[in-house]
């Protein structure tokens, strides 16, 4: 039963899927954590595997770059595969250097945004962007018994990459959003309208007021921390 832009049939996807934005950092993951991992769809080379990690089924597939790429793939995981939680694991960007260094981990339990797809949602109304308690909780306190720190709060759902408003960054620091992506507002967005649930677990990757940033083959080789956390809360859930 494939959908327009998921090659895959009914059945092919765990419950739970793993969503990095990059197609080759979803085929990293399903090489280097999952057993026996089987490809079930590359329509626009937008990779997804489903196999096995410390014996549970587990999926991963990649959501492609901002909103409207994010929100294809997961409302049609969510309503033509029976998903029922996804978990994106990415990068961002730090707004405030004393706050957030290169590779720290942000665990996102809202998601401001520029964009309008959620008032669409919402009948032209603000509509609050959370992630689902549960996964919330569980990915927090695995971060913890694995030692590795994170920091919860806010983050901002950016439209455009290259952005056109200087100012956004002292307004955000202002209001104690640290991280800049492209995604989870709107994933957080189709996982409520569609009944699932839904958290973004982002690794600083640039840090914005300085210039600071990994390089792309870091940015779909490492980060490691929040692969271990991401896969962990999965198990538990």
């Amino acid at each position: 039963m494939a959908t327009p832009h998921i090659g895959a049939e009914r059945g092919d996807f765990a419950d739970i899927v793993l969503m990095p934005g990059d197609p080759l950092r979803a085929k990293l993951i399903a090489d280097t954590y999952l057993e026996n991992a089987v490809q079930v769809t590359s329509v626009r080379n937008v990779f997804g595997y489903t196999g096995t990690y410390k014996g549970k089924r587990l999926s991963v597939m990649a959501h492609g770059m901002g909103i409207p790429s994010a929100s294809i793939y997961t409302t049609e995981l969510i309503k033509d595969f029976g998903v029922k939680t996804i978990i994106r694991i990415g990068s961002c960007g730090s707004v405030d250097a004393a706050r957030l260094g290169l590779r720290d981990i942000v665990i996102a339990m809202g998601a401001c945004t520029d964009s309008k797809v959620n008032r669409m949602r919402f009948l032209d109304h603000d509509y609050a962007a959370i992630a689902d308690f549960e996964v919330l909780r569980t990915a927090v306190d695995t971060a913890a018994e694995l030692g590795k720190k994170v920091h919860v709060g806010n983050v901002f759902s950016a439209d455009l990459f290259y952005g056109v408003q200087p100012q956004l960054l002292d307004t955000l620091k202002s209001m104690n959003v640290n991280a800049v992506e492209m995604e989870i507002a709107g994933i957080y967005g189709v996982a409520a309208q569609y009944g699932a649930r839904a958290l973004g677990i982002v690794t600083v990757s640039d840090v914005i007021p300085t210039g600071e940033a990994v390089d792309a083959e870091a940015r779909q080789t490492t980060f490691r921390d929040m692969m271990d956390i991401a896969l962990e809360t999965a198990l538990k859930l």
